[in-house]
């Protein structure tokens, strides 16, 4: 049977409760998803933090786990079968953690695959197109002179924000009444623009009354809460 001590991952992060799913993750939007999802599942989990400023996601131990360099990343002891389960790539963690605890993800196949449709367009679309406009807006791209590429993502970053707001008028959550993991999803990247990113004005964020409603009601729950600060050190 494989055990964790067969992930060379656990040699840079060694597990103090092997029993519990391990968390190999940053506070970035991409990786709140997942530390939000355990606390609203109450899965028991252990987090190890990747710090991106001593270049932990290039590392020999983490590239074992993920050869793409990105968090999140998670090893879950009792997989499938019982057995030990590594996986990257936030979305497909989100949709694993909700079919293994059956929550936040519809059962009914209609309501499932709409739920998955907005993930898809949050992975596809709003991930990248914030992202670049972080970039471009607060990082290393803001030095540019020529501010086409920050234009491209601020009119997209506004386009997509535009369908978010149309979609959410009359609806609690992404697919209604329901919170799911399409609201897990998508609501870290849009407090990620309007905040870290210091993109509002940009954006002309106070347009977007639906989505700043749906952002306050998401920001307010304690297991966000909670998630947001994982991991801490």
């Amino acid at each position: 049977m494989n055990t964790l001590e067969n992930f060379p991952i656990t040699r840079k992060w060694p597990a103090r409760h092997p029993d519990r799913l391990q968390l190999y993750s940053l506070a970035t939007p991409n990786g709140v998803k997942v530390s939000i999802m355990l606390e609203e599942t109450g899965l028991p989990y252990e987090a190890h933090r990747v710090d991106f400023v001593t270049n932990d996601q290039t590392s020999p131990e983490f590239l074992s786990l993920n050869p793409n360099n990105k968090i999140p990343a998670i090893i879950d002891p009792d997989g499938p079968g019982g057995q030990p389960l590594a996986l990257f790539e936030s979305g497909a963690i989100l949709i694993y953690l909700a079919e293994k605890t059956g929550q936040l993800l519809p059962k009914y196949p209609a309501a499932r695959y709409h739920a998955l449709q907005w993930l898809m367009f949050q992975m596809g679309g709003v991930g990248p197109m914030f992202g670049q406009l972080g970039f471009f807006h607060k990082f290393a791209g803001k030095d540019f002179e020529d501010k086409r590429p920050r234009d491209r993502y601020v009119h997209e970053s506004a386009r997509l924000l535009g369908v978010l707001n149309s979609h959410l008028k009359g609806r609690a959550w992404m697919l209604g009444d329901g919170y799911s993991i399409a609201d897990i999803a998508i609501f870290p990247w849009v407090r990620n623009l309007v905040g870290f990113y210091e993109a509002g004005d940009l954006v002309q964020f106070d347009r977007f009354a639906e989505v700043q409603r749906v952002l306050d009601a998401f920001v307010a729950r304690p297991a966000v809460q909670r998630g947001l600060q994982v991991p801490v050190a």
